[in-house]
């Protein structure tokens, strides 16, 4: 029997709606007329059933449903909410929407990391090839960086001729090869969420817990993995700024991976503060490499092993810390961890003579440092003014389809607690121009706070929740 709800029958419906009888007609027009009963229903505080679900996903990616109608619904949800089983509904259906990995074949537990998203946020150019190169083999969906948070994809385009739109068959072969890929999210993987997205973007629906659940374990369970350890970042640069409200997030992707029989973990990680030291594509990328050299700042490879130690204990590699610890710390040691990263761009045919030789990566012609204008302690260092710099120099995008400078950026100088005289540089702006430069330094003189008494010692991770 055919099913009229489906997008292929409604595209075909739309493309050739004079040949279809008019009974038919009738009763498609009628059956997408019923959702301004489900935007009632939600409204009121009322649940969907999986078919109600399906007819709101199924309906808006085919076209059928018009966007002022998705966007009532989604604004509905964001006063009413969803259960975790209306949630893992939404999930599924959005799955549904395009293809999905099967990576079963290759016999192993795949492993995939997401994080909410920071300021210098580069962990997962690091802990993706450092995990992968003890055998846990990594399958991650990846997106571009939207404002003041930066995107992998963004800074994976800082090596030339890299490939990051692939096929689910090449997905599977390079697992299979090399056991590491992240790739673009594209018409035939999760379309549902790209279109669903791109209109809560806009709408002001973004930040609902039961949307933004939907919309990342959509794009996990369409990728394949088995496990997902989730970097839930909370604080001043974070997309999330309240700690009740990621621990409220943090249960609900935990409960929704649970109807859905995955494996997941959340670890609560703090961003009041940049991590590390970059900030801006390029100068992240090789923060990176310096970092899997065994040379990174303190604060970045300290959270890396730690999320590290999670997913190989997730992953049943190891059932103790100290084990997946000394695993993941001999690779770093011996170069493996390295060799990976060096592999793995270079199996995206991405130039992998920039892991060698950083020092190739272009560098913006402007480069102004910001002086410090007192003697002092540094107290305090914003993430949510580093990252505005950041957009200002033109490393971040305002819109999704902003171009971004990828030698933009920030160089920080000093860290939390450090000394500092006046004059001494604070940070290196780096940028296309001196009037960028100019307006973010402007940003910039309220993200350092020098002071006369040493901070507290900075904790990073908040809490872990499984």
């Amino acid at each position: 029997m055919i099913n009229f709800t489906q997008p292929a029958f409604v595209k075909f419906y739309l493309q050739k709606k004079a040949w279809i009888l008019p009974q038919f007609r009738d009763y498609i027009l009628k059956l997408y007329s019923q959702l301004v009963d489900l935007i009632i229903k939600k409204r009121k505080g009322g649940s969907h059933n999986t078919q109600e679900i399906e007819h709101i996903i199924n309906g808006y990616t085919s076209g059928a449903i018009p966007d002022y109608q998705m966007s009532a619904w989604l604004m509905a949800v964001c006063f009413s909410g969803m259960t975790p089983e209306e949630t893992a509904d939404m999930t599924m259906s959005m799955v549904h929407s395009g293809k999905m990995i099967d990576l079963s074949s290759l016999g192993k537990f795949i492993m995939d990391k997401h994080s909410t998203g920071g300021v210098g946020d580069k962990t997962t150019l690091i802990l993706a090839p450092w995990v992968a190169s003890i055998g846990v083999p990594i399958a991650k969906m990846s997106g571009r960086g939207l404002g003041h948070t930066g995107g992998t994809l963004d800074k994976l385009e800082s090596f030339p001729g890299i490939k990051l739109s692939l096929t689910p068959n090449e997905i599977v072969q390079q697992v299979h090869d090399i056991g590491l890929v992240i790739c673009a999210q594209n018409e035939n993987l999760v379309p549902a969420d790209q279109k669903i997205y791109a209109l809560r973007d806009v709408t002001g629906t973004v930040d609902h817990p039961a949307l933004i659940t939907s919309s990342i374990m959509s794009k996990k369970l369409a990728c394949g993995a088995n496990g997902i350890l989730i970097d839930l970042k909370v604080g001043d640069g974070a997309f999330i700024k309240d700690e009740h409200q990621a621990r409220a997030l943090a249960n609900l992707m935990i409960q929704t991976a649970a109807i859905m029989h995955k494996k997941m973990e959340v670890v609560m990680t703090s961003m009041e503060s940049p991590l590390g030291k970059a900030i801006g594509n390029i100068l992240e990328v090789k923060e990176a490499i310096e970092t899997l050299s065994g040379h990174g700042p303190d604060d970045l490879t300290q959270l890396c092993l730690d999320l590290g130690i999670r997913m190989v204990m997730m992953s049943e590699k190891t059932t103790t810390e100290d084990d997946a610890k000394k695993m993941l710390t001999e690779s770093l040691q011996t170069g493996k961890a390295l060799q990976k990263f060096k592999e793995w761009i270079a199996y995206q045919h991405g130039d992998s003579t920039f892991v060698d030789y950083p020092e190739l990566f272009p560098e913006a012609p402007v480069k102004m440092p910001v002086l410090a204008w007192s003697d002092g302690y540094i107290e305090k260092i914003s993430a949510m003014d580093i990252g505005l710099a950041s957009v200002i120099t033109g490393a971040g995008r305002t819109t999704k389809t902003s171009p971004v400078d990828l030698t933009a950026g920030i160089k920080i100088e000093v860290d939390m607690g450090s000394i500092v005289k006046k004059g001494d540089v604070l940070a290196w702006i780096h940028s296309s121009s001196q009037e960028k430069a100019n307006g973010a330094v402007h940003k910039l003189e309220h993200a350092f706070v020098i002071g006369q008494n040493p901070p507290k010692a900075r904790k990073i991770i908040l809490d872990h929740i499984m």
